[in-house]
């Protein structure tokens, strides 16, 4: 190749250099097996680079010893964790000396696993069970209050007898309801007193309990 020729020749740029490079790095989806990809669609978890969990609602049941701090500890647990509880609900079981708590947050499958295990590990605990996927019956209590005048009344009152909620208190402007039920239920329920001079909403949380079907077998 003579002088000029090598002069001639342009080298490649940084600019593509720099391309190269790029692509070289950039990182590819990893490859699953397919037990590895069913069990992560399962729970909920990213496939790809980029991709965020899928999470859902989560409700839990948990009996622990009835002692000081019992409650506290579980609920540490979780925030360490980063979850928010959204309801908490606690009483007296069937042996006085133990408390049932019902817990609902959101978080995927493998993480609530992870924090489930953690739960059963405390001290106080004695059973940990997430009845999310299994038949369980569902219920809160709901104490809402609605400003209304004795015009407004009967039709307040033909929403509240199609919801089976009760009057407990009233004055002679404002009228104070109980509805118990599923929370798609009392989410209903205020949602149609809204159509009206909504005071005040007291809930309970969340309770809930497995069940087994009559004719399961």
């Amino acid at each position: 190749m003579s002088t000029t020729e090598a002069q001639l020749e342009t080298p490649p740029s940084a600019h593509e250099d720099e391309s190269a490079m790029a692509e070289s790095m950039t990182p590819e989806s990893p490859q699953y097996t397919p037990q590895q990809l069913f069990r992560k669609q399962a729970a909920g978890e990213a496939l790809h680079p980029g991709e965020e969990d899928s999470v859902h609602r989560h409700v839990m049941t948990v009996l622990v010893e009835n002692t000081i701090g019992a409650l506290n500890r579980v609920a540490n647990l979780f925030s360490q964790r980063g979850f928010n509880l959204e309801s908490v609900t606690v009483g007296e079981a069937k042996d006085p000396s133990q408390s049932r708590l019902t817990l609902v947050t959101t978080g995927n499958d493998r993480i609530i696993g992870q924090v489930l295990r953690q739960l059963e590990g405390l001290i106080d605990t004695l059973e940990v069970e997430d009845v999310t996927h299994q038949d369980h019956v569902e219920r809160e209590l709901c104490l809402v209050k609605v400003r209304c005048s004795a015009a407004d009344r009967p039709a307040v009152l033909s929403v509240v007898d199609i919801f089976r909620a009760t009057v407990v208190n009233i004055t002679p402007d404002s009228l104070t309801f109980e509805v118990t039920g599923p929370p798609a239920k009392i989410n209903a329920f205020i949602g149609m007193m809204r159509d009206y001079d909504l005071v005040e909403v007291a809930r309970s949380g969340r309770v809930a309990m497995r069940r087994k079907l009559v004719f399961e077998h």
